[in-house]
């Protein structure tokens, strides 16, 4: 049994799995992605694309560092498996059988790096195109790399609803309040809401000056 994983009979309350820094991570990257997505398309909202862009780079240059020193259940080595697992997991899920996993399950796992690194690419390329520093291809590589970003968001929404049901957990409603079934000695003991606090606010401060620039 790995430690992210939990059979059944232990699970009898409700702890803390998911820490601040995760939870104001993953509600920016929706917001930015939804809103950049959204007015890519507009000349008039071009600083706010850009800006959301960069928001995107920054929060995953954070969910790394995040990743190696966060807390129990952010970090990589919690719950990046190898392909077997992941394979194990899917034909678990055809069976309507999966098996419960505290922190991100399998598939779960992989939609997560997939999103961190589309963000990557997604990002450079857009840089490159918004600085026409390498022709119409490069624009064309920036729209191609979002819109698989979009398909990765889509199956990773699909499998949160799928997850949901087969487990009898609302995990969408577990990202916002950072709360799951587990045993109680599996939970975190820190939230770490200074930290998500800091998160925040250089966000904040990071769009005000975008917005500060931006000409009248």
């Amino acid at each position: 049994m790995s430690a992210t994983s939990v059979p059944p009979a232990k699970v009898r309350a409700s702890v803390l799995v998911w820490d601040a820094p995760v939870r104001v991570f993953h509600w920016l990257m929706v917001l930015s992605f939804a809103v950049a997505y959204l007015s890519a398309e507009s000349e008039t909202w071009r600083l706010v694309h850009v800006s959301l862009g960069y928001t995107m780079v920054g929060l995953v240059i954070f969910r790394l560092a995040w990743g190696l020193a966060g807390t129990r259940y952010a970090r990589f080595v919690e719950f990046v498996h190898g392909p077997k697992t992941v394979i194990r997991y899917l034909r678990a899920m055809l069976r309507r059988q999966p098996q419960h996993h505290i922190g991100h399950n399998p598939i779960g796992a992989l939609s997560i790096v997939a999103v961190l690194a589309l963000t990557l690419a997604v990002g450079a390329s857009g840089w490159a195109a918004y600085n026409a520093m390498a022709g119409e291809w490069v624009a064309e590589l920036h729209e191609a790399v979002s819109s698989c970003m979009l398909l990765v968001v889509g199956v990773h929404v699909a499998g949160v609803v799928m997850a949901s049901r087969m487990h009898g957990e609302n995990l969408a409603r577990s990202m916002v309040t950072g709360h799951k079934l587990a045993a109680p000695e599996d939970g975190i003991r820190s939230a770490w809401w200074s930290l998500a606090a800091v998160m925040l606010a250089a966000v904040f401060t990071f769009w005000w000056l975008q917005w500060q620039s931006a000409p009248v």
